[in-house]
């Protein structure tokens, strides 16, 4: 009789672990806007799913949409995503997580990435703490080292622009922290904020004259028309400081930024622990990566004569 129980026991075990094996899941996933660190993001969010066994088109069904940096369009899709059969919502940026979460009204666990302040954002308190069944990443900008790397190329340089969008807390968050560490570094912060990609022009016009260069932040809406603020800093002889590697791709002249690939990498592991079961996401405080990369455009640092010298020098990954 024992050994009839024994067989019964390790055959359920089989069958158990056969199901788990064979189970699928089916996620929502919201991307804000499309540019590149948004689109490495979730590159690494796939490497980091299938590096943890979940891998689309075998045992994982992935519905990616694109709110094309229009919020209304975010919360459309997060609402398609909550009334429809998904395990998961994900969010990419700050306002495509912030609707994602609110759609899910708690019944569908939510997963952030590329959200520069959680706290802000209302997914956990100041303690770190879960604000409800939601965890993710954070691509909180290195500021103090991107604030060294402008007054190192630009020792003459006294005013930094900024140019924002003011529905982003995001952006909000990131322009406290220059403004509060700027003075350390002898530099003022002259901000421009904007509605939508309309107002750029305009408000690049009146900002260009203001300040010696500009440093982007992770603004969506800003960096979706990165080309169009290149070519008028260009023109004004003013250069452009990214906030990743994508922007120094672009023409940026340099960034102390985050590698967005091992951003989404990371989520994509925090996730797959939620879907198998092995936490709730409320269980699964938030995870920053902390060391910035130092990428340059060297095309564009002999454009406006800056040569690197000691550390720069030593530190800085050539992209283009």
């Amino acid at each position: 009789m024992k050994r009839i129980l024994s067989i019964a026991l390790a055959a359920a075990m089989i069958f158990a672990a056969a199901a788990a094996y064979a189970q699928s899941y089916t996620i929502g996933v919201g991307q804000f806007a499309q540019h590149g660190s948004l689109d490495n993001c979730y590159q690494g969010f796939m490497l980091g799913l299938a590096e943890a066994g979940l891998v689309e088109g075998e045992n994982l069904k992935v519905d990616l949409q694109n709110a094309q940096a229009d919020m209304g369009i975010a919360q459309q899709i997060a609402a398609q995503f909550a009334s429809g059969k998904v395990d998961m919502m994900v969010g990419i940026a700050t306002p495509m997580a912030q609707a994602c979460y609110n759609a899910a009204s708690g019944r569908i666990p939510t997963v952030f990435t590329a959200v520069t302040d959680p706290v802000a954002a209302g997914f956990a308190d100041s303690t770190g703490a879960a604000a409800g069944e939601v965890t993710g990443t954070s691509d909180a900008l290195p500021i103090k080292a991107q604030l060294q790397t402008i007054r190192a190329m630009l020792p003459d340089a006294k005013k930094i622009g900024i140019l924002y969008t003011t529905s982003e807390v995001n952006s909000l968050s990131a322009i406290e922290d220059y403004k509060a560490l700027a003075p350390e570094f002898g530099f003022e912060i002259v901000e421009s904020g904007i509605s939508t990609i309309a107002d750029i022009p305009l408000a690049l016009d009146a900002l260009l004259g203001k300040v010696d260069c500009l440093t982007n932040l992770t603004d969506n809406t800003v960096v979706s028309a990165l080309a169009l603020v290149l070519d008028k800093a260009n023109a004004a002889r003013k250069p452009v400081f990214g906030s990743e590697i994508e922007q120094v791709k672009l023409g940026c002249v340099a960034a102390e930024g985050l590698d967005y690939i091992a951003l989404g990498r990371q989520t994509g592991l925090m996730a797959a622990r939620v879907l198998k079961g092995e936490a709730k996401a409320s269980e699964i405080p938030y995870e920053i990566i902390t060391e910035p990369n130092l990428y340059v455009n060297s095309r564009v640092l002999k454009q406006f004569g800056i040569e690197l010298t000691g550390e720069l020098a030593a530190r800085a990954n050539p992209v283009d």
